[in-house]
């Protein structure tokens, strides 16, 4: 008899874990949803109550869940400032640097080290034993964070297109201009008929733009968050990259102890946990929790201002720029196409105060990268959106930072300028630019 690992303890496991210039009077006007955590337009109350709902349901060893994971749903992590928030768990990162260009140490596992397995587990007659991962002997570069980042607002992002990136690295100073990354779409988003499999596309979200839609995002947080494996299918043919299991140090478990999931439908490959099926008659569709997840993080509003300090923030917001914050933290207005690629409200004007763009970030750039990526480029790091920022409780990629004046500080390579000129500033301009950030 199966028997399962207690949803309890997993849950117990999972949250003790370790995402236009305008002044700041007129940018009150911009709008944003009146509540964080509060749907756009163009969803149904039901429909994102349904979506919410799977973003917050923990996932069980008979769902899917393993054989490594980090949580046991997308909504144990994302948590301050409302369900869709940064969170406080760090995910931990290793890799080495061979004859100057980074290795991610596939054969031992890849660069992202999952923090707890399933342990034993009874899969019939057969005792399953899944070991936790650790870091390789042969790591140059260790233990690396990352924290969970918010996802407030993030369909506005997805929705606009490559040449505004493009025009916001134009505008920037050549020193400090960042990089703009293409990649070819892994998983195109079905709402969106612009993309295919392949096709280039800017990349804009995660620590380090390392995903292109949120499509992407949702499938390979469900399966190297979680371990969920998934099936889609786009125009007829199954789509397979999220459809394989954890290797822990890069050693497959047995056959039968990934996790006690149902075997998928006939044509599906064994181990998918969540199969769409057949993909016959031309079919596009997204296995069902990815889809919601996407739902979820598309229709996900973006937070107000806090004006409670008005004064101060109003004086801290030309300093701000003044001090060169706002050359990668824009304070740019973005509009949304209208009509919109994804069903967010066209026409919709918001500023997260980040370019998205990937900038050398000198000795706090994390240095992990892509195969095969130099040193430089393997410290470049995502402009943080900044909106938000007042309902978490860490700060920069790995939470090293407990406020928003030890963050400006922290700030290296193309940010040193800007965080020399704050570290200049006399104590009541820096309350002051400490205020407005702490406003968006």
């Amino acid at each position: 008899m199966r028997s399962e690992i207690s949803s309890v303890l997993l849950a117990a496991i999972a949250a003790s874990a370790g995402c236009a210039e305008l002044d700041a009077e007129s940018s009150a006007t911009v709008e944003a949803a009146t509540v964080t955590g509060a749907p756009l337009a163009g969803i149904s109350a039901q429909a994102f109550a349904a979506a919410r709902d799977a973003f917050t349901q923990d996932e069980t060893i008979t769902g899917g869940l393993g054989p490594l994971f980090n949580a046991t749903a997308c909504g144990r992590c994302h948590t301050l400032g409302g369900i869709g928030g940064a969170g406080v768990q760090i995910n931990r990162h290793f890799g080495a640097f061979i004859n100057g260009v980074f290795d991610p140490l596939g054969g031992e596992g890849g660069d992202a080290r999952s923090l707890f397995s399933l342990g034993t587990f009874q899969n019939g007659t057969r005792s399953c034993t899944v070991p936790v991962e650790t870091e390789p002997a042969d790591a140059t570069v260790h233990n690396i964070g990352r924290l969970t980042p918010p996802l407030f607002g993030l369909g506005l992002i997805d929705a606009m297109p490559d040449a505004f990136f493009d025009a916001l690295a134009a505008a920037e100073p050549l020193e400090i201009r960042g990089t703009v990354k293409r990649q070819g779409i892994l998983l195109p988003n079905p709402a969106d008929r612009s993309q295919a499999i392949g096709t280039p596309r800017v990349a804009r979200f995660g620590w380090k733009d390392a995903l292109t839609n949120l499509a992407e995002f949702s499938a390979a947080a469900y399966n190297g968050e979680m371990g969920i494996t998934t099936q889609s299918c786009i125009n007829g043919a199954p789509f397979l990259i999220f459809a394989g299991e954890a290797a822990p140090n890069g050693r497959p478990v047995p056959a039968g102890c990934d996790d006690l999931a149902p075997p998928p439908p006939p044509g599906v490959p064994p181990g998918v946990d969540e199969a769409v099926g057949s993909c016959d008659g031309g079919k596009t569709e997204l296995a069902e929790d990815v889809q919601l997840f996407l739902d979820f993080m598309t229709f996900l509003g973006p937070p107000t201002r806090d004006f409670s300090d008005a004064i101060s923030v109003a004086r801290g917001a030309p300093i701000f720029t003044r001090i060169g914050c706002a050359g990668c933290h824009v304070t740019t207005t973005f509009v949304t196409p209208n009509p919109s690629p994804n069903g967010v409200p066209g026409g919709f004007a918001f500023q997260p105060f980040s370019d998205f763009l990937a900038h050398d970030m000198g000795g706090l750039g994390d240095t992990i990268g892509n195969a095969g990526d130099s040193v430089i480029a393997a410290r470049r790091m995502r402009t943080a959106p900044l909106w938000g920022i007042r309902f978490r409780n860490a700060l920069l990629h790995d939470g090293r930072a407990g406020n928003v004046d030890a963050a400006i500080r922290a700030h290296d390579g193309q940010g040193a300028r800007a965080a020399a000129a704050y570290r200049r500033l006399g104590g009541s301009d820096q309350h002051n630019v400490v205020q407005f950030v702490r406003s968006l």
